[in-house]
Formats: C-alpha cells, sequence, structure tokens
C-alpha cells in the first residue's frame, strides 16, 4: 500500500513539475508574440504549394519555423484543403513553445491593384480568414486604396471593418477560444495591440514600387516585402543585382522603416546575421539559417 501510495505520488510530483516548467505563451500568434519582443521571425513554406489536408498539418505542427506562409496565390484556392491543414496543426500541436500552432499566413490570390478590385474580391480573405488562420498577405499591393479595403475587409466592424460574424465559430475552435474570444482578438497587429492577426503587403511591381511609402502608411499593415522575383519581371530587369533592383529594395525598406512595420526579405545562414544587423525582421529560413538568427538574437523562446 505504501509504495503504491508512494508511486502515485510520485507521478503527482511529476504531473506538477512538468505542468509548470512548461511554455506559457501569452498569445495565440507565436510570430507576433516574438516581434513583440523585437526577436526576428522566421518562416517556411514554398510557391509550389502547400499540400492542403489533415496529415500534413499534423505533420507540420512541430515545424522549426516561427510561422508557416500557406500558398494559394499559385496554387489553387482550395479552402477546404486550407481548412483540413488547420485542423491537423492543432492536432499535432500544441508546438515546444506552447502555443495551440505554428502561426500560417496565407497568399491569397487578390491582386491590390485598386480598391475596388480588393473590394469585390474580399470573400476570398473571409473563406481563408473562418478556417482560423493567422494572417493574410495582399499580393500586386498596388494602391493604396486598395491596402484600405484589404484592412477593412479583414477587420469587424466594431473595429471599423466589413468582416461579418459567421465564420468566427469555425476559426475559435482552431485557436482553442470562444467565438466571442475569437472576435476580441482576431484583429489586426500592431494598429490593435491586443490583436493576433498579420497583415502583409507584398511591394513587387512598378506600381506598387511608385506608392511603396502611402501603402506602408495604411493603418493595420504590420509588414511589407518588395518581391524580387515580380518585380524583376515587373522592371524588366534579370537579377537582383541590377541597379535598378537594388533601388527597389532599398525604396521598400525604406518605405516600411518610415511607418514603423516590419520588412521581409529572403535569408540564408551565411547572410541572417548581416540581415538582421540591417534591420529585416521576417524572412523564410532553413532550419540552420533560423538557429543562427536565434542564437544571435539571444532568443529564449523555443520552437
Amino acid at each position: 500500500m505504501k509504495r503504491f501510495v508512494a508511486a502515485v505520488l510520485a507521478v503527482f510530483v511529476w504531473a506538477f513539475v512538468a505542468d509548470a516548467q512548461a511554455p506559457k505563451p501569452k498569445r495565440i500568434n507565436r510570430a507576433v508574440e516574438l516581434l513583440e519582443q523585437g526577436q526576428p521571425i522566421y518562416y517556411t513554406g514554398s510557391h509550389e504549394g502547400t499540400e492542403g489536408n489533415f496529415e500534413q498539418g499534423v505533420k507540420d505542427a512541430q515545424t522549426y519555423a516561427d510561422y508557416i506562409s500557406y500558398d494559394m496565390e499559385h496554387a489553387p484556392f482550395d479552402v477546404k484543403g486550407l481548412a483540413e491543414y488547420m485542423k491537423g496543426l492543432a492536432k499535432g500541436g500544441p508546438t515546444k513553445s506552447g502555443h495551440r500552432t505554428p502561426a500560417v499566413i496565407v497568399n491569397v490570390p487578390v491582386n491590390g491593384t485598386d480598391e475596388a478590385t480588393v473590394r469585390a474580391n474580399a470573400w476570398m480573405f473571409h473563406q481563408v480568414l473562418a478556417t482560423g488562420v493567422h494572417g493574410i498577405l495582399l499580393c500586386h499591393a498596388d494602391a493604396p486604396g486598395a491596402v484600405r479595403a484589404f484592412v477593412e475587409a479583414v477587420r469587424f466592424p466594431a473595429n471599423g471593418g466589413r468582416r461579418g460574424v459567421h465564420g468566427n465559430p469555425t476559426a475559435a475552435r482552431i485557436w482553442g477560444v470562444t467565438p466571442d474570444e475569437y472576435a476580441d482578438k482576431a484583429d489586426v497587429w500592431p494598429l490593435n495591440p491586443n490583436g493576433e492577426l498579420l497583415l502583409g503587403l507584398k511591394l513587387e511591381d512598378k506600381y506598387a514600387l511608385e506608392n511603396a511609402e502611402a501603402n506602408s502608411k495604411i493603418p493595420g499593415i504590420a509588414f511589407a516585402e518588395w518581391g524580387p522575383g515580380d518585380m524583376a519581371f515587373s522592371l524588366g530587369v534579370k537579377g537582383q543585382n541590377a541597379p535598378q533592383m537594388q533601388a527597389a529594395r532599398a525604396k521598400v525598406f525604406a518605405a516600411t522603416k518610415a511607418a514603423k512595420i516590419f520588412f521581409l526579405n529572403t535569408m540564408n545562414a551565411d547572410n541572417v546575421v548581416d540581415m538582421i544587423k540591417e534591420g529585416v525582421m521576417i524572412g523564410p529560413a532553413s532550419p540552420q539559417a533560423a538557429e543562427i538568427g536565434r542564437k544571435y538574437t539571444k532568443r529564449t523562446m523555443p520552437w
């Protein structure tokens, strides 16, 4: 009997210690939590399409990355597949940092050519958000009116937006909160300090480049990138070392600094420290590059 009691007590003590030592995330969105701490963030994903299914989500729940870039710009706009993927992430979680899932930011196939185009296609943002993702990128964000309409489409009416409420229950289940809690938390950060959604811009062509400063200053945007692949096509040049390309990068980078938002740029194991020193805060990175960056900035949050 004494041995049984001792065994039960040992299990209880182990469980108590394990719970006390378990990471306690302060936010739902791991990427926001890190940026708020001044830590650079690293993502994984590709333009070849993410396998939008439950099993892949379970596997990706333990990714080394801070967020997953989910492509629907050049891959199929498959909301059902995305929904299954998000359910898989929730099943495979929590992450080592204690977050229910890694953050997921989706490239939605809506070009920000003008305000009318974005408003006509806002239903895509609504359907994607209802799956429980944590952010959206607006592709070819060319005009300030388009960016403003993008932000309004993502926000709820209580925050000056136009998004409807009926997708809240499904998204809330992925986040592990009630629908009412989701309505409070699913707003844009850092405009709303309590928001959990990250909105980004792809300033990736000559039209977006012309309006880079104005686009970056629209309230509700958290970060922007210069999209070197499409930028080169738009400028009619080849290679990132062309003078026009370097000037384009410098202009977008300066625009993000002036607007006090974050800049996204590709990084690798050889240049990640230099990128961080330059002020790059977001980037696609291999496990090796992410590890080097995390050590350099003395990050303590486990991935």
